[in-house]
């Protein structure tokens, strides 16, 4: 969430930022109701602590004058009007504070200095890598291939659970699990990641501590299991970034970089009816997750560094692709400034998003209390958190069979992934 102090102290400037979201009105009157409320907290504060302060003097008075064999009967009266007082204004304090808590949570990051403003239209592409591949046939669509090659099984999916839980069968099976393997060695391996294997389900107080509640699951995007007060996971954001909520990190562990695979779940309850076919949109997918924790002055590098990351899968898997930097309008909830990065697929012609690249600041340490001490001595400090997707696997896996199909209706496997699958062509 947002530092109140920086809102209280910034009112202006935290309208200005977040107004490059969009919506400027609803921004800036949560943080005038922010504000009103903060007013109101430390007013109630003063007033409980005055009242507590009369009490304190008026309960000597008594003992006083009990002493003394004088009566006492006025001022006990005046110590229990003080008391009941005191009563109203804690109440009244907590649920102002609660209030706080709400809007807080309910108030998105704010983008980065560097992010253009407006919507989806204004993302800029900073960079691109590989040249789409040239056919002397024409390119079909994943699904159709997949279907031919016994890879993927969207029937008997939607048999099981219904639409958007697609199965894999054989050697599309067998390409997830070498995906996975893969992708985890490679930032294990070559990038320093430890790799972590979390739980794929959450307490809503670990939704909060990343973002996802109360907007996400109040959307309707995510999977409650309501009987045991759990979700399943959106990413394993979620859980990996959670591993140390409140706590008070060692500042020599810093940074701090996880690789983890989980299942995700979304109902993708905003985008209904969008990109049904094959693997463009479903609502459970595989993916491996890249979370680091930085200090505040390195973040900005970091994410620099963890994008190269999500990268160099691509690179190493031959595919097309560029980088895209998000828009205000068109940023996550919790993020500050995101790269998307974006895979050619020929069969359905159209650059796909594979992974989101994501800087939050201090937004996700606050929500989750995540600290640290600078060196011995110092003020604690929020950390920074950062993930992205390394990759996400449906639409690598499209971008896979459309960019390695042949004019036979066979696929060459990616040479990376080889020793992973065993054998270099998928064919009938």
């Amino acid at each position: 969430m947002l530092d109140l102090r920086w809102i209280r102290e910034e009112p202006d400037a935290v309208k200005q930022r977040l107004a490059t979201r969009g919506n400027p009105s609803e921004t800036s009157s949560s943080i005038d109701r922010i504000l009103a409320l903060d007013e109101e907290r430390r007013a109630l504060i003063g007033e409980g602590d005055a009242l507590k302060a009369r009490r304190n003097a008026v309960s000597q008075e008594v003992g006083v004058r009990k002493r003394r064999g004088e009566s006492a009967d006025d001022v006990i009266g005046e110590m229990r009007a003080v008391g009941d007082r005191i009563g109203e204004v804690d109440a009244r304090l907590r649920q102002v504070e609660a209030e706080i808590d709400d809007v807080l949570l309910r108030t998105p990051n704010v983008p980065d200095g560097s992010v253009p403003e407006g919507g989806e239209e204004s993302n800029a592409i900073m960079r691109e890598w590989g040249s789409p591949r040239e056919f002397d046939f024409a390119p079909r669509p994943h699904w159709e291939i997949a279907a031919e090659l016994g890879l993927l099984d969207l029937a008997a999916g939607a048999r099981v659970a219904g639409s958007g839980f697609p199965a894999f069968k054989g050697p599309g099976a067998r390409l997830q699990r070498a995906l996975v393997n893969w992708m985890l060695d490679l930032h294990r391996e070559e990038h320093g990641y430890t790799e972590v294997a979390p739980p794929f389900v959450v307490t809503q107080v670990s939704m909060a501590g990343t973002g996802q509640f109360p907007k996400f699951v109040e959307e309707g995007d995510a999977y409650e299991l309501a009987a045991d007060g759990l979700y399943l996971v959106p990413t394993a954001e979620v859980p990996v970034t959670n591993f140390h909520r409140e706590e008070m990190l060692d500042a020599a562990q810093l940074p701090i970089a996880y690789t983890a695979y989980s299942p995700c779940f979304r109902r993708e309850a905003g985008a209904a009816g969008k990109d049904t076919r094959g693997l463009l949109r479903v609502h459970q997918f595989d993916k491996v997750e890249l979370v680091r924790f930085e200090r505040p002055e390195d973040s900005a590098g970091a994410l620099e560094r963890l994008t190269g990351h999500a990268e160099r899968v691509l690179q190493l898997l031959g595919l097309p692709y560029r980088v895209v930097l998000l828009a205000g309008g068109d940023l996550g909830f919790s993020s500050t400034k995101t790269y998307d990065l974006e895979v050619w697929a020929p069969g359905v012609g159209r650059w796909l998003e594979v992974s989101s690249c994501s800087n939050f600041l201090d937004y996700q340490a606050r929500r989750a209390s995540i600290r640290f001490r600078p060196s011995p001595g110092e003020k604690p400090e929020f950390v920074h958190t950062l993930n992205g997707s390394g990759l996400a696997l449906p639409r690598t896996t499209v971008a896979i069979i459309e960019n390695g199909q042949q004019a036979d209706g066979s696929v060459v496997v990616p040479e990376a992934l080889r020793p992973y699958v065993g054998t270099d062509l998928f064919s009938a």
